[in-house]
């Protein structure tokens, strides 16, 4: 067994825990989780990932927001300018400090 944490950020274990429980409250089946996933795989592949393991959660967080989206959730707009403002909290905050998002962090 691989020694370590099971994931290398906490943004990971999060991804991972939404879609178990979407999965769990009957968004989407597990056949349908496995091949956006797949899918989203596939598409990094061909785009030249190399597949070592460290864009696995990406893949992971690709696949979760086209089910969203695809379920009504959440359109792709809102999810593009929510991954936005995570992107410009995480870049204003130090390291070792909780990320918080403003309305500032929402600007176009």
């Amino acid at each position: 067994m691989k020694d370590g944490p099971v994931f290398r950020e906490p943004w990971e274990a999060q991804a991972f825990a939404l879609a178990v429980s979407l999965q769990e409250r009957g968004v989407f089946t597990r056949n349908e989780w496995a091949a956006a996933l797949g899918d989203e795989i596939k598409r990094a592949q061909a785009a030249g990932d190399h597949d070592t393991g460290e864009t696995y959660y990406r893949h992971w967080m690709a696949a979760l927001e086209r089910l969203v989206a695809a379920k009504g959730l959440a359109d792709t707009q809102t999810l593009a300018r929510t991954r936005d403002a995570w992107q410009r909290a995480c870049a204003r905050t130090p390291h070792g400090s909780p990320i918080e998002l403003s309305s500032d962090d929402f600007r176009n």
